[in-house]
């Protein structure tokens, strides 16, 4: 674990204040006026009487420095950023991150600027301290300072987790692993591999590098080759295989690219697929560019009392010339809000989410989307949390409610020993979910300093075909009719890693063949 940062002065401890800070003022009045009243007061041998009166001339001129930062703007430039204690990191990477140590004018502007460079060295995580010392600058130049950083690299290079996860709404637990090796060449480079298993028969097996700064380039590049094996036979009879590689172009607070080349194929080892996921099952290229846009200015994203967050994602698949690639267009966003009520931590959560995806080339109107791209609706996770798109909705099992279509029956299902009829969902060309969430503080005092609190919610949703000539048959009026709908009364546990809700959930309105029930959930659910 990283020490504590710190911004301390020179440890010089003989220098006076005025070089510790930078600031050089004239204070030999004040020097003299102390040393008659040592010299008056109390008649102490020379060495003793100097240190003491030294002392008060440091601790007078702190004070007026002080008096000064919070009644005036006390004028400083940097003259130069010394970087110690490097001995593997490439000192361009460390100049990089201490780059607004330069653009300073005022002391007050030199110690929010030191505050920034500390989390992005410390946010680098080759680093186990960093230290930041403001000294002063050459004596033939008034008003200026020198900065010091002193870093010392991480001792432990290769870090591992591993645990085991259970997933309560899916019924099913995982086994993940992970090991990282940091600044392998100096880069300030990180390296990991993992490994996920989940005992309904899902895998993911990866290897990624990320590059902080890479040929002068202002934001990081990511790079991830991974191997994926998901299995939908409990709700939409196929097996999916992806592998592939993926590429952040571009990335910043607000903004980010990535790329993505990848080879899927889609099998059904039971041969009970509908007609529609037959038509899709094989070999199928993926290459996409996605860009996201995110902004969240909630004060927590696992209890939001105020603020608010919104995402806008673009995917455009069919980047490549192979008549096997996947050509479609995805476009989804995420809109929540969050009001204060003023008593016991109340506060109202408002969110809306949609999207919509068709594929596009000659004749698209008769294609079907993507199967694995479109919308599913449903999952016992809590959409207060979950920002990204129309998904999350309380009291309807994963995938559990749009458009179905009969499996193939095998023979005793025909012979009539089998009365179940059994239904690929097949998801959706368009989504629109919403939901109501009141959170408020429980009156036991253990509950409130712990963070569990109570919620009463509600939510809406509904997805629907618009693909294959289907939106010939589309109407507003009609989707708006069949919105499904639930409401429930709940207690929350935040946690630092997830959000645990044990919920009563209630169903208002559903189809016939939607998976939904009223009853407990137990839900997990993590900020995205």
């Amino acid at each position: 674990m990283a020490k504590p940062d710190r911004i301390s002065p020179s440890p010089r401890g003989e220098r006076e204040p005025e070089e510790e800070t930078g600031i050089v003022g004239n204070n030999e009045d004040d020097d003299e006026d102390y040393d008659d009243e040592e010299e008056e007061e109390e008649p102490e041998p020379p060495k003793s009487r100097t240190r003491e009166s030294q002392a008060r001339v440091d601790r007078f001129k702190l004070e007026n420095l002080a008096r000064r930062m919070q009644s005036e703007t006390v004028p400083l430039r940097v003259h130069d950023v010394v970087i110690r204690g490097n001995t593997k990191t490439k000192d361009f990477l460390i100049e990089a991150e201490t780059a607004p140590l330069r653009d300073v004018n005022t002391m007050q502007d030199l110690l929010n600027a030191a505050s920034i460079v500390n989390f992005r060295l410390q946010a680098l995580e080759v680093f186990d301290s960093v230290k930041i010392t403001l000294d002063s600058g050459p004596p033939e130049l008034p008003g200026t300072s020198n900065v010091i950083v002193e870093v010392v690299e991480t001792q432990s290079p290769l870090t591992g987790e591993f645990g085991a996860y259970s997933k309560g709404e899916a019924k099913s637990s995982t086994f993940e692993g992970s090991l990282k090796y940091k600044n392998l060449f100096g880069y300030g480079d990180l390296w990991d591999g993992s490994l996920a298993y989940g005992f309904d028969h899902s895998a993911e097996v990866s290897a990624g590098v990320y590059l902080p700064r890479f040929k002068g380039l202002v934001t990081p590049v990511t790079a991830r080759l991974s191997l994926l094996t998901q299995d939908r036979l409990r709700f939409c009879s196929y097996k999916e295989r992806l592998m592939g590689v993926s590429l952040g172009l571009f990335s910043t607070k607000y903004h980010d690219l990535m790329y993505n080349l990848s080879w899927r194929t889609l099998t059904d080892p039971s041969q009970m697929a509908s007609r529609s996921v037959r038509m899709q099952l094989g070999h199928s290229l993926l290459s996409s560019l996605k860009y996201t846009f995110k902004i969240d200015r909630r004060n927590s994203s696992l209890r939001p009392t105020q603020g608010y967050a919104f995402v806008s994602t673009t995917q455009l698949g069919g980047l490549a010339p192979d008549t096997r690639s996947l050509r479609f267009l995805r476009q989804e966003f995420d809109f929540h809000y969050a009001v204060p009520l003023g008593f016991y931590r109340a506060a109202i959560n408002f969110g809306i989410s949609g999207g919509v995806v068709f594929p596009w080339g000659m004749g698209f109107l008769d294609m079907p989307s993507p199967l694995p791209e479109r919308f599913f609706l449903g999952g016992n996770l809590s959409p207060v949390c979950t920002l990204g798109g129309p998904s999350a909705f309380w009291g309807f099992r994963t995938r559990g409610l749009g458009p179905t279509e009969l499996r193939r029956q095998n023979r005793s299902s025909q012979n009539g020993e089998n009365a179940n009829i059994e239904v690929d969902y097949l998801g959706g060309d368009l989504a629109v979910t919403a939901f109501a969430d009141l959170s408020f503080d429980l009156p036991l005092r253990w509950c409130r300093e712990k963070g569990i609190h109570g919620h009463i919610f509600c939510a809406a949703g509904n997805v629907a075909k618009l693909t294959e000539n289907a939106h010939g048959s589309f109407s507003f009026q009609k989707f708006a009719d069949s919105f499904r709908s639930s409401t429930g009364v709940g207690l929350v546990v935040p946690t630092s890693l997830f959000r645990m809700e044990l919920n009563y959930c209630y169903i208002l309105k559903k189809l016939d063949l939607d998976r939904g029930k009223c009853g407990f959930r137990v839900s997990f659910s993590t900020s995205l």
